[in-house]
């Protein structure tokens, strides 16, 4: 049995910068700075450490509940906007989730920097929720690096399956999904399809490398030899 946890933004979906757009109106309407994340390259991180990044950056305290305040008017934002946004699924994946859900071999995850309730507004918007009943988010845990874990610990409280970390695969488009992977010894595969090249995701220590996940039957033969 693979646990395959997915990245969500670059990975599985483009919102159409409906995340980040929703981020700065937050920020704006909490704070009235605009552009409040202007210099915060946000590409794999937490939402809570962006949050955290730019809160830190316009030297407001945080301290003070202030992130559950903003997580609220965000997601707010966010509903709004992913409706107006000009995002679409990438390329191969609905082939690829489809594939991977009717074989017994698999168990399909999520990993994302995303809250959970933005995770869910962004796979609904794109109708990817069904495939996933389990997954770390960005408010389970700040560090990125800790989420795998989270995963696999969900996944025995809610099916009773146990899995190791050994059994398992990101697939993620920055070096950070690939970092959060290589603590455990899971499987990293990294795809193109975001802000960063094959080589970078190469020289990042990537298992594979994919310039997308339109190739359905490669990717499938690599998992199972893994």
């Amino acid at each position: 049995m693979k646990f395959v946890l997915f990245d969500i933004d670059g990975t599985l979906i483009d919102s159409g910068g409906a995340g980040t757009k929703s981020l700065g109106l937050a920020f704006e309407e909490l704070f009235c700075v605009k552009d409040a994340f202007k210099a915060i390259n946000m590409a794999g991180k937490t939402d809570i450490q962006i949050i955290r990044e730019g809160l830190e950056l316009h030297c407001i305290q945080y301290s003070n509940g202030i992130i559950p305040e903003f997580l609220t008017v965000y997601v707010k934002h966010l509903k709004n906007n992913i409706k107006k946004s000009n995002g679409h699924v990438k390329k191969g994946i609905r082939e690829a989730l489809n594939s991977l859900s009717s074989d017994k071999g698999f168990i399909l995850g999520i990993l994302t920097g995303n809250t959970e309730a933005g995770a869910r507004i962004k796979l609904e918007s794109f109708d990817l929720d069904s495939y996933f009943d389990v997954g770390a988010f960005g408010d389970d845990n700040e560090d990125r690096n800790n989420l795998l874990q989270i995963a696999i610990d969900k996944l025995h409280k809610q099916s009773s399956l146990k899995v190791s970390p050994g059994e398992c695969v990101v697939i993620g488009d920055t070096p950070r999904d690939i970092n959060c992977s290589k603590p455990y010894g899971a499987f990293s595969i990294a795809v193109a399809t975001g802000p960063y090249s094959l080589k970078e995701l190469e020289d990042a220590g990537a298992d594979i490398v994919f310039e997308d996940l339109s190739d359905t039957s490669r990717l499938m033969s690599v998992l199972k030899r893994m």
